[in-house]
C-alpha cells in the first residue's frame, strides 16, 4: 500500500510533460547559431588537423 499517490504524483509529472508546450526563442537561437559558426566555414577542418602529419604517406601501396 501506499503507492497509489506515488503513482498519482508520476501520471500527473507525465500528462504535464506530454501535454505542455514549450516556448522557444527563436531569435536568441538564431543569434547563438549565428555567432559560433566560423565566418569561413572551415570550423571543423581546423579542430582535427594533425599538428605532426607532414603532408607525406609513410607506407606504399
Amino acid at each position: 500500500m501506499g503507492r497509489g499517490r506515488a503513482k498519482a504524483k508520476q501520471t500527473k509529472v507525465a500528462r504535464e510533460l506530454k501535454y505542455s508546450v514549450p516556448t522557444t526563442d527563436l531569435e536568441a537561437l538564431q543569434r547563438e547559431l549565428s555567432s559560433n559558426s566560423d565566418q569561413n566555414g572551415h570550423e571543423d577542418e581546423d579542430r582535427y588537423e594533425d599538428p605532426y602529419d607532414d603532408g607525406y604517406d609513410d607506407y606504399r601501396r
